[in-house]
């Protein structure tokens, strides 16, 4: 009788631990998600606080006593105080406001993005969710990417110089939305 009933006891305990460990499945994939969530939103973060600095800082193109971004000129005056200028007329100005319009609209496409993102966890469907979201971080991209390749190709050839922090940066831009946005899309078809 003993042995019947120490089986019966094993088949108890293994009814009772197999929801458990569906729970604990459960428990954990939501973690992994919230994690990937939280990283994906501090990605994004990222992604917005780089644009802005390139597009706004004024260092897209260096020397030792000039400092030009996208806006503007800065030249080191005799008392070592930096003074602004305007930018001068040999730019090409069709191309600077294409390079303005295209950082400009990069910094509104990713910040978009970002409350479309907060706005598509509550309201869209698991597979829905990230398509939007995916879309303006495509257009950012495509936006940063064109200005930065337009002050490349055709602003400052054959000047002595280098480019500055904020060229980095808009190159760097590049990078972290297209990151982003590939990540977008690849969740979107995660949860669907």
């Amino acid at each position: 009788m003993a042995p019947f009933h120490s089986s019966r006891v094993l088949q108890l305990e293994r009814i009772e631990i197999q929801p458990m460990k569906l729970h604990y499945s459960a428990f954990c994939h939501s973690a992994v998600m919230l994690v990937l969530l939280a990283a994906i939103f501090i990605l994004h973060i990222a992604c917005i606080c780089v644009l802005l600095a390139a597009t706004i800082h004024n260092a897209w193109w260096m020397t030792d006593t000039v400092s030009t971004d996208i806006w503007a000129r800065w030249t080191l005056g005799a008392s070592g105080n930096w003074n602004y200028t305007e930018i001068p007329n040999n730019y090409p100005t069709e191309y600077l406001q294409a390079v303005q319009a295209s950082s400009v609209l990069a910094c509104i496409f990713c910040i978009l993005g970002l409350f479309v993102f907060v706005a598509q966890l509550y309201t869209l469907p698991k597979g829905k969710r990230f398509l939007f979201t995916g879309a303006f971080q495509l257009l950012a991209w495509l936006c940063i990417m064109i200005a930065a390749s337009i002050y490349t190709d055709i602003f400052h050839k054959g000047e002595n110089g280098w480019y500055g922090a904020s060229f980095i940066l808009a190159w760097i831009g590049v990078c972290l939305t297209l990151i982003s946005c590939i990540t977008y899309f690849v969740l979107r078809k995660k949860t669907a």
